[in-house]
């Protein structure tokens, strides 16, 4: 796994099959193959966490698919989080687990896998209040910051300020911003105190497009990105 430290995880992939299947135009029964292209992007892109979140994915499919991504993707596991799937984490040897802000406790987590630089728990956080919930997370994933299409007209945003206050009541612990957000955010995201960005439909290419290069290019470019604007003190 990269190892955690300051400015830790800045980018962030996370995955919707069926957005990348319909944005490619590809049949929504060629998700696996597709998702590993893009995973195998993200990782040649030198993403540092990649939180596969597909909820209605049953735990045994879900499981063969980590492991054939894990077989063909070198470095792919070090950098996966199953999101809320622990059961699937421990069972493939994902790098961790991402937690819903309505999941387990992290604190449960920790009764089950030992906190270090071998497993990852994060947390998403929508509130000041989740984020005093969440102490011992890794990192928390904060949003949603802007309008985005994972999320219906009227959904509640945090915005550019309630970015900042989660990131200032995190204390330490590491913020990851999701939400409508693209590579010219990234001044405002290092701005608001949080480490890091993530993001679904930044990583979905129009349809004709390469999967594997256009990720690649894309995590290649946040990266860049947060080294212009250096990371939260």
């Amino acid at each position: 796994m990269p190892s955690p430290g300051p400015g830790w995880p800045r980018v962030v992939l996370v995955t919707s099959r069926r957005r990348l299947v319909r944005g490619v135009g590809a049949a929504e029964d060629t998700w696996p193959a597709v998702m590993a292209e893009q995973i195998r992007g993200a990782v040649a892109g030198g993403a540092d966490l990649i939180q596969v979140r597909e909820p209605d994915v049953e735990a045994g499919p879900l499981s063969r698919f980590l492991r054939a991504v894990f077989t063909g993707v070198p470095g792919s596991r070090a950098r996966i989080v199953v999101n809320d799937r622990l059961d699937v984490a421990l069972a493939v040897g994902a790098a961790g687990v991402h937690l819903p802000e309505r999941g387990f406790d992290v604190g449960d987590v920790s009764r089950l896998v030992e906190p270090g630089p071998r497993w990852v728990t994060g947390r998403s956080v929508h509130s000041i209040e989740a984020v005093r919930r969440s102490s011992g997370a890794s990192y928390l994933l904060a949003g949603t910051v802007l309008a985005t299409a994972s999320k219906p007209d009227g959904w509640p945003l945090l915005g550019w300020e309630g970015l900042r206050s989660v990131a200032s009541a995190a204390r330490g612990t590491p913020v990851v911003a999701i939400g409508g957000l693209t590579a010219g955010d990234v001044p405002r995201v290092v701005a608001s105190g949080a480490t890091g960005m993530a993001a679904i439909g930044w990583f979905i290419p129009d349809s004709g497009r390469g999967v594997r290069e256009f990720v690649q290019e894309r995590v290649a470019a946040l990266q860049f990105a947060f080294d212009r604007v250096g990371t939260v003190p």
